[in-house]
């Protein structure tokens, strides 16, 4: 609606209809739109959202609206839906169509993603009823929409932010009021209103651009989960390691038949048994690149993404490097960024001469072009037989003969609650470009053969050590099991800590005030913060009447 305020014309949303006097209200000035942006059930996920994330309403409204005003068109024409062929997923497809809103479940499987998700969607669209299918990223999304497409045609519905906002109004009003339609884009759209919703996708669920960097941090998961609930529609979880939310609420776990491993075989290199000083690639490494160089095959060299510090090891010992207090891999410095120890010689032989086990994507490069020659190696967009490359790289990188984690254990050994899962998550991402075949293998290098991570590469099986975390997450009551809140604020005053420890009270445990850029930072754990989520929007809503800039991080995946 459009509405008076202090002399200007704002939008405002209709949330509730009540009758009685009109006395002393003002008239609204005018609808905006032709399409309502929710219905009764939408909203009571949108005031979920703003309740668990700590925001204001105007905030979650606002990414459930396009861009421009929505408006009623032609309902298009579309054709006949195909018929797809049974397979595990039939039961969950059937009660979608029909209706029925089974258990959510995650189906385990390394690749060839669009061909699962067709043989889901289809039965739900030929019912007349619409899908959501999430994805990490554009590019991932534009790729599956695109594979989707040719099987239904115009009823594959794209929406993802590098288009225009004239497109993405169009995809919106699409979902919005054409049953039958195929929604697929990033996480922005598990807000979207959808016509005779019966089914939700997420693919990967554990990747991190499923949430929200930015107030309100929301993820994609628990929106669709909560939604689910609420519109009773099917909710599908598809990738190869599950995060231990998802594990840790029952979800029941669908296997590809006629397969005992997720992805392909792993080979597992031992640091320990190379000499000191003997270089960021091992000699096994380097005579598989020679191999594969001289069979005209294709690899991928994975390096840790900006931010990670290699993992480093003892150069008397060969004694991986380890916060002597907490057990973390440490950043180059004199404390432990995990848990503020003084970081002394090496716990193993008192040695205080240390070489990293890794390197940046550039140092790598250089140690490939001095061994195979300049053309032989390069980055994602030069086309090389080797490519040297990030996590980001990993979409665009194809199928390879050859993969290599030239340091797992900077992954493993990370200073977040996290970084055990994590690394198991991308490095089963890593392998899966390797295809299942004779020859084919991702070769992993670390210092700890026995970690229970890389027991769970050779497993070629998540499952067990997902259990085995959650065990520990309940130990130290982190999520699942509990629940954590990170408030940032910048440009505060003296006065903050005292306002947000006394909206907290007794319900939970707060950490901080720790200093961070331009202010300082808290962390809130507890068993269950509803309560202090309830105190804490007017506290910090006043943070920010008062000049300071407030981030609130619900469900941190970073501590």
């Amino acid at each position: 609606m459009r509405v008076p305020l202090g002399g200007r014309k704002v939008r405002g949303y209709v949330t509730d209809v009540r009758s009685g006097s009109h006395a002393g209200l003002k008239e609204l000035r005018g609808i905006s739109g032709e399409v309502p942006v929710f219905d009764e059930h939408l909203l009571e996920t949108l005031r979920w959202a703003a309740h668990h994330y700590i925001s204001p309403m105007a905030g979650i409204f606002a990414k459930s609206t396009p861009p421009n005003l929505p408006r009623l068109g032609t309902a298009p024409f579309w054709p006949e839906v195909p018929r797809v062929g049974s397979g595990p997923l039939t039961p969950l497809a059937s009660a979608a169509a029909g209706g029925r809103r089974n258990p959510a479940a995650y189906f385990l499987v390394s690749t060839d993603w669009s061909r699962h998700v067709e043989s889901v969607v289809g039965p739900v669209a030929g019912a007349d009823r619409s899908s959501v299918v999430v994805a990490a990223t554009a590019f991932e999304a534009g790729k599956l929409a695109a594979d989707l497409s040719a099987t239904f045609g115009p009823r594959v519905v794209l929406a993802t932010p590098d288009l225009s906002d004239r497109q993405l109004t169009s995809a919106w009003q699409v979902a919005a009021t054409v049953p039958g339609s195929i929604l697929v884009g990033t996480h922005r759209i598990v807000f979207w209103p959808v016509a005779r919703l019966g089914l939700g996708v997420i693919i990967q669920e554990g990747r991190r651009g499923m949430k929200d960097r930015q107030t309100p941090t929301i993820h994609a998961r628990e929106i669709l989960r909560t939604r689910a609930r609420i519109e009773r529609f099917g909710l599908l979880y598809m990738g190869r390691v599950p995060t231990t939310e998802v594990l840790g609420a029952g979800t029941e776990i669908i296997r590809a038949p006629g397969r005992n491993r997720i992805w392909p075989l792993v080979e597992v290199v031992d640091r320990g048994e190379d000499p000191p000083g003997s270089g960021i690639l091992t000699d096994r490494v380097r005579s598989a690149l020679r191999n594969a160089i001289a069979r005209n095959e294709r690899v991928f060299l994975f390096t840790h993404r900006h931010g990670y510090a290699p993992a480093s090891r003892c150069v008397s010992c060969r004694t991986l490097r380890r916060c002597a207090e907490c057990g973390s891999r440490p950043d180059p410095g004199t404390t432990c960024a995990r848990c503020g120890a003084a970081l002394g010689p090496c716990f193993a032989c008192g040695a205080a001469r240390f070489e990293p086990l890794g390197a940046g994507s550039g140092r790598i490069v250089e140690v490939v072009r001095r061994m195979l020659g300049p053309d032989s190696v390069g980055n994602i967009d030069e086309h090389r037989p080797i490519v040297v490359g990030t996590e980001r790289d990993l979409v665009r990188a194809g199928t390879v003969e050859l993969a290599v984690a030239v340091d797992a254990d900077g992954l493993i050994l990370g200073t977040n609650y996290r970084s055990a899962e994590e690394a198991l998550r991308v490095l089963t991402r890593l392998a899966g470009i390797v295809p299942f075949g004779r020859g084919k293998r991702l070769m992993v290098q670390t210092s700890q053969p026995n970690h229970p991570v890389i027991s769970a590469l050779r497993r070629g099986d998540p499952i067990e050590f997902l259990e085995a975390e959650l065990i520990k997450r309940e130990e130290l009551g982190f999520p699942p099991v509990g629940e954590l809140i990170v408030l940032e604020v910048r440009d505060g005053g003296l006065e903050d800590d005292v306002l947000i420890k006394e909206a907290v009270g007794g319900d939970a445990t707060v950490y901080g005030p720790a200093p961070a850029p331009r202010g300082s930072r808290w962390l809130i754990q507890g068993d269950r913060l509803s309560a202090v989520r309830t105190r804490l929007r007017p506290a910090v809503q006043r943070l920010r009447d008062g000049g300071a800039a407030v981030r609130v991080d619900a469900d941190p995946l970073d501590l």
